[in-house]
C-alpha cells in the first residue's frame, strides 16, 4: 500500500505533515479500566480549563482552524474533529468509552490537539492519497448521515474517500474484528519533522501496549510526500 500527499496540498501549506502508524496483529476490545479512567480524567481536566479558556485559544485548535481556511473550508461551519470534541466537553457532554481503538484515538486527539483518525486497513482498497475534496466528494459518515466534503481534506483509496479530519466514513471503521489498522495523525504544520515522528512513534507505542501487535511509524512531508507500506 502506497500513501501519498497530493502535491497541491504542499503548494498551499508547504509545511503540511501527516503522521501514520500501520498496525498489524492487533486486538481491539473493551478498553481496560486504566484507559477508561485516563480518558475520563483528561476530559474532566479539559472541562475546567475550558471554563477559563475558549476552545479556539488552544494552540492546536487555533492552528488547525487556520489550516482549514487555507484549503477553503469554513472552520465555524465544518469544525475539525478535535474542535468538535472539545466543544462537547465544554458542555460537559463527555465521550463514553467505545472500544480500545476509538478510545485511544480520541485520547490522542485531545492530548495533542489535532485531528486523528483510525481505519481498518483490510477495508482500504489500493493506495491512499490525501487531497482536498471537490463538490463531488462525500460519504456516509460515522455521524449517521451523508457528508459533503468540498474543500475539506480527504483520505481516498481506489473506492473513493474514506476519512477526513472532519468526520470519518462508516466503510473503513475499526471494529473488534480489526487486526490491521492505519492510524492517521493530522499534525500541526508548525511541528518539526523530528518532533512529528517522535509524537507518531510514541502514540503507536501506547497503542500497541494496550492492543498488542506491531506498529510502523512514518511522517509524510514536503521532503517525503509518499511512502510504501509492505503488507
Amino acid at each position: 500500500m502506497k500513501l501519498n500527499l497530493d502535491p497541491a496540498l504542499l503548494e498551499i501549506v508547504p509545511t503540511f505533515k501527516l503522521g501514520l502508524n500501520h498496525y498489524t496483529k492487533i486486538t481491539v476490545s473493551e478498553s481496560p479500566q486504566m484507559l477508561k479512567g485516563r480518558l475520563q480524567l483528561f476530559q474532566e481536566h479539559l472541562f475546567f480549563d475550558l471554563d477559563d479558556k475558549a476552545v479556539t485559544d488552544f494552540p492546536g485548535i487555533k492552528e488547525w482552524r487556520e489550516v482549514w481556511k487555507s484549503f477553503g473550508a469554513n472552520p465555524s461551519r465544518h469544525r475539525h474533529s478535535t474542535e468538535a470534541l472539545m466543544r462537547r466537553i465544554a458542555k460537559q457532554n463527555y465521550l463514553s468509552s467505545f472500544h480500545s481503538a476509538v478510545d485511544l484515538n480520541n485520547f490522542f486527539s485531545l492530548q495533542y490537539e489535532i485531528p486523528v483518525g483510525i481505519y481498518d486497513a483490510d477495508k482500504i482498497n489500493g493506495n491512499v492519497t490525501l487531497s482536498v475534496g471537490t463538490k463531488d466528494s462525500g460519504y456516509d459518515g460515522l455521524n449517521g448521515r451523508f457528508n459533503s466534503l468540498e474543500n475539506i481534506l480527504i483520505l481516498s483509496d481506489d473506492e473513493g474517500p474514506f476519512g477526513s479530519p472532519y468526520v470519518d466514513s462508516a466503510r473503513t471503521a475499526v471494529t473488534e474484528d480489526t487486526t490491521k489498522a492505519l492510524h492517521v495523525f493530522f499534525l500541526r504544520p508548525s511541528m518539526k519533522s523530528t518532533e512529528s515522528l517522535e509524537l507518531t512513534t510514541a502514540a503507536g507505542k501506547m497503542f500497541t501496549e494496550i492492543s498488542s501487535g506491531d506498529a510502523q511509524a512514518y511522517v509524510l512531508h514536503e521532503n517525503q510526500p509518499s511512502i510504501t507500506i509492505e503488507e
